[in-house]
């Protein structure tokens, strides 16, 4: 089992014919994605080789869908590369197609753009993963987005939720032995699609997820809801790390959304929310790495 990706996963690209789409699209494919297509209008009805595969361009995510398969047998997930001046129209164009899930890679969304994409998405149904995400991979089935592939190929019991596209890459370096059933960056951005709480709740459906690996940053107030619903709802183990300790007060840090006010959003009054909910907090993702091994073990 896995969330939000399987190996039936099948994948459009917006973006595909770009440099940072081709160069992550070979990758995908290297890591056994189902890639179905690219997108773009310019392009519609070329084909582009990568390596040892041959990938169709249509002209737009409704024209991938509809050639990849009949109803639910089509595309069911697009990942965004597209620049921030036309990734609105990106994601709006997919939500309309009815894809299951977009993955939105940019950085540098105007948060305006990134609140009504969001919003148009939800009422049509459509999962937004990001902005400024890496993307979601279920090691051994699937890759959507630019996580290395080859730092943690082992399927496994861990279930990882990350703000940081970095700090998801050590996470999966450090537990590369143990495993995970699926890791998701969600962005740092102040607006994304798929937050803690919706990874959580998924996880703690996932048959095959054992433990969940929760990783946040300063700013904001996610994880301290992340804590709150951990403490109603989660059953499962929960293990923690916070970005942020030795940031100078007042200074906005890393992601967009990492902005403090007073003592709300700092990395100690996360820390403690997540404490008292019960989660096993490291001080560094080394530590954090062996508390989630420790917990499997007992």
């Amino acid at each position: 089992m896995a969330i939000f990706l399987s190996k039936e996963s099948k994948v459009l690209v917006q973006g595909m014919t770009g440099a940072e789409g081709m160069k992550h699209t070979r990758r995908m494919l290297a890591a056994g994605t189902q890639i179905v297509g690219g997108v773009n209008p310019r392009k519609a009805g070329h084909t582009v080789d990568l390596d040892d595969r041959t990938v169709p361009v249509f002209g737009s995510v409704q024209d991938g869908m509809d050639a990849t398969g009949a109803d639910a047998t089509g595309a069911d997930v697009t990942v965004v590369f597209v620049p921030p001046p036309f990734a609105r129209a990106a994601v709006v164009e997919a939500a309309d197609a009815g894809i299951g899930l977009a993955v939105v890679i940019t950085e540098g969304i105007p948060v305006h753009d990134a609140v009504a994409f969001h919003a148009h998405a939800r009422a049509r149904g459509t999962r937004i993963l990001g902005p400024n995400c890496p993307g979601v991979i279920s090691p051994g089935q699937s890759n959507a987005g630019i996580i290395p592939a080859d730092i943690a190929t082992k399927p496994g019991r861990i279930g990882l939720v990350s703000k940081s596209g970095t700090l998801t890459y050590q996470l999966m370096h450090e537990l590369r032995e143990t495993g995970f059933s699926t890791a998701v960056g969600i962005g740092g951005d102040p607006v994304i699609g798929t937050t803690h709480i919706d990874c959580l709740t998924a996880f703690e459906n996932d048959p095959d997820t054992e433990l969940i690996v929760l990783i946040g940053e300063i700013g904001g107030d996610a994880e301290e809801r992340a804590a709150a619903h951990i403490a109603q709802h989660i059953t499962k183990p929960v293990v923690g790390y916070i970005a942020g300790f030795t940031a100078p007060e007042g200074k906005t840090m890393g992601h967009a959304g990492a902005i403090v006010s007073g003592s709300s959003g700092t990395a100690e009054a996360k820390k403690k929310a997540l404490e008292a909910a019960g989660v096993a907090v490291g001080a560094t993702p080394t530590e954090t790495a062996r508390l989630a091994e420790n917990r499997l073990r007992g």
